[in-house]
């Protein structure tokens, strides 16, 4: 046993999960392996070619400011970029842009390849050891009545020891593939599935179930008739994700639009009962609001188009992708639907649509931290906790990596609040509510979502990232510069009073004379670009900051000051609830006068907190007062800050 490799930490599986959480381990000095079923596919994009979205895009910023590499990554590799929901509050607003595909994986895989902390493995883990002893010499011991993590077996018959895991599978793990009558044990079409940990999850007492997900076919370019099709173009400032660089000018490509129709619609019905999802093969809940064309068909019979994204794979590839289409029906009947649309009457079909479905095991067993209740120093994250999308996964990685590593160093865990971030939002979604179908995140879901702003995510979350090693001081002094100019503008705005000869030369409207600037744009209308000519803005230092994302900052945090305050005050009250933190042998038993159900729910899910603990189905009002009681007089310190 001399001869076993031996690592602080593992990560298992090299999708974005792996690599956020593989590199901020590596990050945090600890030794660690990256082990993988096959490194040419590292960060791969196993569906759309996009990165972002709305929500989306706010957690790939608030990766970056914390530290994570995927909004660096689609920075680099970006061949469209666009803002959606420009003409909606900023609250809903989001950056989206269009990858390449192949240059993204390779980007991704140069990434953890060059960390001299990581270590690759190509192989495949098909157990964990777990062992009553702790033996790592810092690791936080929480729980005495559960095992630790000791190291992994792999199907090559290797042992690696490490003291804590953390466990990306994505839809892998069991995966299986379903093309029409056509089925295989497979996580990605022509990839074959992991199999072997359901046996150690099962044994440890993790609830497994299946989801499934989809992706559309691919077509070459030239068969398809771009002049029949609307094109949809990008933005043409690119302002990028990440907080870290200025994006130098980008080669943009044109996106395309088009629609099914009534033919389309009848050849699916025609052929409803070869697919999958109805003919009974796939088990699994997909997702919710990315359904597949069949289910879109059934589900909404009234609808007589539903519409597609064409969307490029890349600059040095012809295959597009046929977004809001996808499909499990046979390989056939995809073509000849496809050929129905207009602009694909002649569409060469290059790979088919396909459904995935997989196991997951359920995020109620999981600590805010991300670590399994079950088994100390295991981190579960991405699909494996019944997500869909890669930034959800990456967000999990990230995080999950980060409290691996405080796990290690004998650190608390970082948990970010719902008030905090979007990725707070996504893991207290998970664990104290869970899922029974693919979580995907919306702007929705937030209730704080004109702080959680994706242009704020630095200035929320950055001084985070560098407490654990993860931002530069560099990076902390640009966000410093980048604060001090919009407090210089906004202090200039409010000393600075409009003058008729200001309204002379068009910087402001006659009727606001003897106003303040800062006045003057809380006004619907107006707009901070309206002064730019004015002598007070050009006053103000702006070689190192991005001056069309600080003046767009300045101009929602005046506009929307009031709405913002008043928020802050709802978080100050909640934030009293969330610091009212259970220890972790907090005895619920000794609780008296707790219902059944209760005593029953507290006990499986353990609550971080009593905010936490009101929102577990089943808890009445009278335990939560119970509840506040019992911390009181175990937590007096609690009550006196």
């Amino acid at each position: 046993m001399s001869n076993t490799p031996e690592y602080q930490a593992i990560v298992v599986g090299g999708g974005h999960a792996g690599i956020e959480a593989a590199l901020a381990l590596a990050n945090m000095n600890v030794s660690t392996l990256l082990i993988t079923q096959n490194l040419d596919t590292i960060g791969k994009l196993s569906c759309n070619p996009a990165v972002g979205g709305l929500a989306k895009g706010n957690m790939v910023r608030e990766i970056d400011a914390l530290g994570g590499i995927m909004g660096h990554i689609i920075d680099k590799t970006m061949i469209q970029f666009r803002i959606l929901n420009r003409a909606k509050g900023p609250s809903v607003q989001a950056p989206r842009a269009q990858a390449d595909k192949l240059a993204y994986q390779t980007e991704a895989k140069h990434q953890v390849e060059q960390h001299p902390s990581l270590t690759l493995l190509q192989d495949t883990v098909v157990d964990i050891r777990t062992t009553w002893r702790s033996h790592a010499p810092r690791a936080r011991k929480i729980n005495n009545h559960v095992p630790s993590v000791c190291g992994i077996k792999t199907e090559r018959n290797r042992y690696i020891t490490a003291h804590a895991i953390v466990l990306t599978t994505g839809t892998f793990l069991n995966g299986k593939v379903f093309v029409g009558e056509y089925t295989a044990s497979q996580g990605r079409l022509a990839e074959p599935a992991a199999t072997g940990l359901e046996s150690f999850l099962d044994a440890m007492g993790f609830c497994r179930g299946r989801l499934k997900t989809g992706t559309p076919a691919r077509v070459h370019r030239r068969s398809i008739e771009i002049d029949k099709l609307e094109a949809q173009f990008g933005d043409a400032e690119v302002q990028g994700f990440s907080f870290s660089q200025n994006l130098p000018s980008k080669e943009q490509v044109a996106c395309y639009i088009t629609y099914t129709n009534a033919k389309t619609h009848d050849i699916i019905r025609d052929n409803m009962s070869r697919s999958p999802l109805y003919s009974g093969k796939i088990v699994g809940n997909g997702p919710r609001y990315c359904p597949s064309i069949e289910d879109k068909v059934k589900k909404f019979p009234d609808r007589n188009a539903h519409q597609i994204f064409i969307e490029p794979e890349g600059l040095y590839t012809d295959e597009m992708y046929l977004n809001g289409i996808s499909s499990s029906l046979p390989e056939e009947v995809q073509v000849s639907f496809i050929r129905s649309i207009k602009g694909l009457s002649d569409a060469e079909v290059l790979r088919p649509g396909y459904a995935v479905e997989y196991d997951y095991c359920d995020p109620l067993q999981l600590y805010h931290s991300l670590e399994s209740k079950l088994v100390q120093g295991l981190f579960l994250a991405g699909q494996i906790n019944g997500t869909s999308g890669y930034e959800e996964a990456a967000a999990q990685g990230l995080m999950a990596g980060i409290n691996a590593g405080n796990f290690l160093h004998g650190h608390e865990p970082l948990v970010l609040s719902r008030s905090e971030a979007y990725i707070g939002v996504l893991i207290d979604d998970l664990v104290t509510m869970g899922t029974k179908e693919p979580y995907r995140m919306f702007t929705s879901r937030a209730e704080h979502r004109m702080n959680l702003r994706h242009d704020t995510s630095d200035e929320r979350l950055s001084a985070l990232g560098h407490s654990l090693g993860l931002i530069s001081s560099e990076r902390m002094r640009a966000l410093q510069n980048k604060t001090d100019t919009i407090d210089s503008i906004k202090s200039l705005l409010k000393q600075s009073f409009v003058s008729k000869k200001d309204t002379e030369a068009g910087h402001c409207a006659k009727n606001f004379i003897g106003k303040s600037y800062y006045h003057v744009l809380k006004s619907p209308e107006a707009r901070i670009t309206d002064f730019e000519g004015a002598s007070l803005l050009k006053t103000v230092d702006m070689q190192e900051v991005r001056s069309s994302e600080i003046y767009r900052q300045v101009e929602i945090d005046i506009k929307y000051e009031g709405y913002i305050e008043r928020q802050n005050r709802q978080i100050a009250q909640l934030q009293k609830a969330e610091n009212l933190v259970f220890p972790h042998d907090f005895d619920y038993d000794a609780i008296k006068g707790l219902s059944k159900e209760g005593l029953e729910k507290l006990t499986l899910h353990k609550p971080r907190n009593l905010l936490h603990a009101s929102k577990i189905s089943g808890i009445r009002q009278s335990d939560l007062s119970l509840l506040h009681m019992g911390l009181r007089q175990r937590l007096p310190q609690q009550y006196q800050q």
